[in-house]
């Protein structure tokens, strides 16, 4: 435990939080005075360090190696700004940066700046907390080398993260391998030398004009203005306590939409997040502020927007549902929005990551464009070759590749809105279009199986549990082969990923989630209708958990 006290007390020397600090501070004198439980807690702070991936970084907040501080960030900086200058060494980086309004995403960004600038680069800093589509339209629309984006999406309130994007070659696209190893390793560099109090800061960074906001709302009003079945919509919007509001708003007026109703308890941004346990749409119980501001509205329609507007939440009447409201599924949205992009597309591809629903391929080999699935990540989706549009599952959505080369659930909503609005002046709904959908490229159903841990090592378990001993069977439907994507498949990067195919056609994927403590089981099917559909992704849940329940 000494070297764990050591670590702490040369933590404590460099970090300029007093709160982290103190909470430090508390924790030596507690693990002196013999609290094994406060032991334990400061070998989990510096038996390692959160490591630094294609995602970036993405942890809980606090004091030490292994959570997010500013020393931490600090490190994370100072080793980013090196890698810009070792792939420029005659030239002078440019690299933005955006934060939004969850705890410290603040500090953590005028840290980063004054630390880019110290280190001789042009840093720019966005004018005030927006949201991570505006960051990332920002790397393009600047012409900068590299983008940072201060944010945990949606995950728990105590969590904050590091986003990274480049420019150039990259495209203002998220990070992939070999440059997260690479910058990785000129962090780990500056972490070995001890001292992030001697990193040069500088405060000649530069704060972005209102102009880039105003262009990146221009661009993206242009994505879907309002059609003649906008007038009188009633519709529901939540920020979900995050960054959305004050960027849709603006969209929204110069498309030409009439405002919404919006949800009071969630429209400001509030790193609390007092009224959701998490701040995900995805999550049970998260939009039912939204649903009863809806029926109180007479609403026709609900979007949400995540914390930092990346992803883009639809609900639409359903009286056969309890509430009456019912969440469309990320696959039942990106179909819809994919379905759109290729009727007005001239040529290019459409693309998901392969957990995704295997519906987008037949929307694309309808209208004659390629498809791609990748890994999953928008870091992968938005380097698909000739890419005019592509999602997640997870409710990202990529609708205007040419402007912002990441998820946008600000386009999306304006992309979805337009759809609705379309059918809306024709006297249809959503609805109508899901099952004209349904009419046109075969019913496609799919369902979801996520398992939080509070132990890492058993997702890990799991996965090698599968592996070692591969099921026959899914159910009663015999498996026909298993694509295990640790090994490269179908010309993918190796990525661990199971894909089991079943005989009857039915696909179910295991993977661990890339930004969570979490296992997660992707199930798709198609039918011949919407009720052969349903029965048979009820028959391929019951088989997936009793296959989990197994290997558990």
């Amino acid at each position: 435990m000494s070297e764990y006290v050591a670590a702490a007390r040369a933590w404590l020397a460099q970090d300029p939080d007093a709160t982290t600090r103190e909470e430090l501070t508390s924790l030596i004198e507690r693990v002196e005075d013999g609290d094994a439980e406060a032991a334990a807690d400061l070998e989990d702070r510096f038996a390692t360090r959160l490591a630094f991936g294609t995602a970036g970084l993405r942890g809980t907040l606090g004091a030490g190696s292994n959570r997010m501080n500013r020393v931490l960030v600090a490190q994370a900086a100072a080793g980013f700004a090196a890698y810009l200058r070792e792939k420029q060494p005659d030239g002078t980086p440019t690299v933005v940066v955006g934060y939004d309004g969850r705890r410290n995403s603040d500090v953590f960004a005028r840290d980063s700046v004054e630390i880019f600038a110290g280190a001789g680069l042009r840093a720019i800093l966005l004018p005030r907390m927006l949201p991570t589509p505006v960051l990332a339209f920002a790397v393009r629309h600047l012409g900068a080398d590299a983008g940072v984006m201060v944010t945990a999406s949606h995950n728990p309130p105590d969590d904050n993260g590091y986003k990274v994007y480049l420019g150039g070659a990259d495209d203002g696209a998220q990070i992939v391998s070999p440059a997260d190893a690479e910058i990785a390793a000129h962090i780990q560099r500056v972490a070995d030398a001890g001292d992030v109090t001697v990193l040069p800061r500088s405060v000649g960074f530069e704060n972005a004009p209102e102009a880039l906001v105003e262009a990146y709302v221009a661009a993206t009003a242009a994505v879907a203005p309002a059609p003649a079945g906008a007038d009188g919509l009633r519709w529901v919007y939540t920020a979900m306590h995050g960054v959305g509001w004050e960027t849709v708003s603006r969209v929204l007026a110069e498309a030409g939409y009439p405002a919404p109703t919006v949800v009071e308890a969630q429209i400001h941004p509030d790193g609390r997040f007092p009224t959701v346990a998490f701040p995900n749409p995805e999550e049970p119980g998260a939009m039912d502020l939204a649903f009863e501001t809806a029926r109180s509205a007479d609403a026709e329609l609900v979007i949400a927007n995540d914390p930092d507007a990346d992803r883009l939440a639809v609900a639409i009447p359903d009286p056969d549902v309890e509430g009456g409201w019912r969440r469309l599924t990320g696959n039942e949205i990106g179909l819809l929005l994919g379905w759109r992009a290729a009727r007005t597309a001239s040529g290019g591809s459409l693309a998901c990551s392969l957990v995704s629903s295997p519906g987008l391929q037949a929307v694309a080999e309808h209208y004659g464009l390629d498809f791609h699935a990748t890994l999953t990540g928008f870091k992968w989706i938005s380097r698909a070759p000739g890419i005019v549009y592509g999602f997640e599952e997870a409710l990202g959505y990529l609708v205007n590749p040419e402007t912002v080369r990441d998820k946008d659930g600000i386009s999306a909503a304006v992309a979805f809105l337009g759809l609705a609005t379309a059918a809306r002046a024709e006297g249809r709904t959503v609805a109508d279009l899901l099952e004209e959908f349904r009419d046109t490229f075969g019913a496609f159903a799919s369902d979801q199986i996520s398992v939080r841990v509070t132990d890492l090592s058993e997702i890990g378990a799991i996965m090698a549990s599968l592996r070692a001993q591969p099921p026959s069977a899914v159910g009663e439907v015999a498996v026909s082969r298993i694509d295990d994507l640790l090994h490269g498949v179908d010309g993918l990067p190796p990525g661990d990923v199971l894909r089991i195919w079943l005989e009857d056609g039915s696909r179910l994927i295991v993977r661990p989630s890339g930004t969570e403590p979490k296992l997660k089981l992707y199930l798709d099917v198609r039918g011949s209708s919407a009720k052969k559909a349903r029965r048979r992704l009820e028959a391929l849940r019951a088989g997936a958990e009793e296959l989990l329940a197994t290997v558990r």
